[in-house]
């Protein structure tokens, strides 16, 4: 029989006031099990007109203050959220039967901040951020290579290239943060954060 928390829930839940500790738990288990990216997440966003949209990213950074990825900021996702900065997150860990989902308002990072994790990049990903005017309708494949090209060219110094103004990264502060884990005939078990209005965590069970 598997063992329980003091709210009756499985033991992986753990008894943790702060959820970014239990998320920091889970995910350090996932990077272990999880065959492919563990930190890919599917983010949902927002037009101004209400219209949803979503897609997988890359999780590149987190801590007390939230989760951070990176894009382009004129794509779609980059426009929608200068518009509509509120967006949620989901994390689908298979191998361990569970997932986290995450609501919260996003923020640009700090310019060293960007810097630092985009030279940190490989080369190639660093010219692609110039060549890609991501979700821009291409003519073909080739114009996409031939800016590859382009770029390579004018940044032929691998340790100098500059970030594009266009690209950097953005930060979701968590409002709420739910984890999930798959439990037999669905019945599944749900314990979910929330900020207060004193801007502390709570937590509750959630029915499956």
């Amino acid at each position: 029989m598997n063992e329980k928390n003091s709210l009756g829930l499985n033991k992986s839940f753990l008894d943790l006031n702060n959820p970014f500790e239990l998320f920091e738990k889970w995910f350090e288990e996932a990077k272990k099990k999880e065959i492919n990216d563990p930190n890919a997440l599917a983010l949902g966003t927002a037009s101004r007109d209400a219209v949803p949209s979503v897609r997988m990213v890359l999780l590149k950074g987190f801590d007390k203050n939230g989760f951070i990825f990176y894009t382009n900021l004129n794509s779609q996702k980059g426009k929608e959220l200068k518009d509509n900065p509120i967006a949620t997150m989901c994390f689908h860990w298979k191998s361990l039967l569970r997932q986290v989902r995450i609501v919260g308002t996003l923020k640009l990072v700090d310019n060293k901040t960007a810097d630092d994790y985009y030279n940190s990049r490989g080369y190639e990903s660093r010219i692609g951020a110039w060549a890609s005017k991501q979700s821009s309708v291409l003519k073909s494949r080739g114009e996409l290579l031939k800016n590859l090209q382009d770029f390579k060219k004018k940044y032929n110094d691998k340790d100098n290239v500059p970030r594009p103004d266009y690209w950097s990264g953005w930060n979701l502060t968590p409002s709420t943060i739910e984890f999930w884990l798959d439990g037999e005939n669905r019945i599944h078990e749900r314990l979910k954060y929330f900020l207060n209005k004193n801007n502390n965590w709570e937590k509750k069970l959630l029915s499956p």
